[in-house]
């Protein structure tokens, strides 16, 4: 089976991040966001993959290699457009498609199932949301048929709570429907065009996790869930402590104090005498915290740097700067976030 993995978007609502690298590349837990895609694609049997690529693409393309097959855009062209510039790649097969910021562990084949009994052009993954107004939302009949869209309605106003995952599985057919400028959205220039013209197109509803790392709030939480198992992803490491665990099987956690799990350390870190480690804290590779620190709900970035009695309350770092952080729940110690 096909799949393609877009991955030209910018990243806007992840900066600081994405100014330097491509929102694909964000780490969740060891590994790049769109690793766990890929594994996921190849775990279940889609065997030949293509990725589009636009921002810091080279940084994409050097981590992965020959595993995708790759569609560059000088100028970006959509979320559909970039796929229309691979169709060749799809031939008569259906064309599945996923972003390259989704977090989930769906089962991609049961969508492409769907799509081939339902008869459709277009086969659209939803999830039940408990806030509709956060996205955009389908609207379909009892048989699971489209027959309207909703962008972040109001609750009050809103007809349904399904949300669109940005997982889709296509017809080749639906190309006909794609007007002739280059750059085109699915949601803006082909749904509409399939409603308007009475061509069926469905839901395929899920229960499994799903969570859009569009931005830092959903980069803290998807981190956290991969953490705690409520995503089924891959990750390095073993359990050295309870609720400790780290890539490095012979890293000695003499002098810190872990109040409490979960913790995950990446490989190469160093941790300074009397740090304090509560949970939920994700330490990733080569990451350094110095002395007399204290890390509560904390992500640090691949190669950040913690200054020696450093207080994070809920924040991501990366480098040795904050990236986000919230307004601590609780104080640690009484005292206040303090800047590397």
């Amino acid at each position: 089976m096909k799949a393609m993995v877009l991955a030209a978007g910018l990243g806007t609502r992840l900066k600081p991040l994405t100014f330097f690298a491509p929102k694909p590349m964000v780490p969740v837990l060891d590994r790049p966001v769109m690793a766990h895609i890929v594994r996921l694609l190849e775990a279940q049997g889609f065997t030949e993959l293509v990725a589009n690529l636009h921002w810091h693409a080279d940084a994409i393309r050097s981590y992965f290699g020959d595993r995708l097959e790759w569609s560059y855009e000088p100028e970006l062209l959509g979320t559909a457009g970039g796929v229309r510039k691979v169709r060749d790649f799809f031939g008569d097969d259906p064309v599945v498609v996923i972003s390259g910021d989704a977090l989930t562990d769906l089962d991609l084949r049961a969508l492409v199932q769907r799509h081939r009994e339902s008869g459709g052009i277009a086969t659209l993954t939803v999830k039940r949301v408990p806030d509709p107004s956060q996205y955009g939302v389908v609207v379909c009949d009892r048989d699971g048929r489209i027959t309207g869209f909703q962008e972040k309605p109001d609750p009050a106003e809103a007809l349904t709570d399904l949300a669109s995952c940005g997982i889709y599985c296509f017809s080749p057919e639906i190309f006909d429907y794609f007007p002739e400028r280059e750059f085109v959205d699915w949601a803006q220039d082909v749904f509409p065009v399939l409603l308007d013209n009475d061509v069926p197109f469905y839901v395929h509803e899920i229960d499994a996790y799903w969570n859009d790392i569009g931005s830092l709030a959903e980069l803290r939480q998807g981190t956290w869930d991969a953490l705690a198992g409520r995503v089924q992803v891959e990750r390095r490491g073993r359990e050295i402590a309870p609720g400790v665990i780290a890539c490095d099987e012979q890293l000695a956690l003499d002098g810190v104090e872990v109040v409490s799990g979960p913790v995950w350390i990446g490989s190469g870190c160093e941790i300074g005498d009397g740090v304090r480690l509560i949970g939920p804290v994700v330490l990733g590779d080569g990451t350094s915290v110095g002395s007399g620190s204290a890390l509560r709900s904390t992500i640090a970035l691949p190669g950040s740097r913690i200054a020696p009695s450093s207080i994070l309350i809920d924040a991501i770092v990366a480098g040795d700067d904050f990236v986000d952080k919230l307004p601590p729940l609780s104080a640690l110690a009484g005292s206040a976030t303090q800047a590397a």
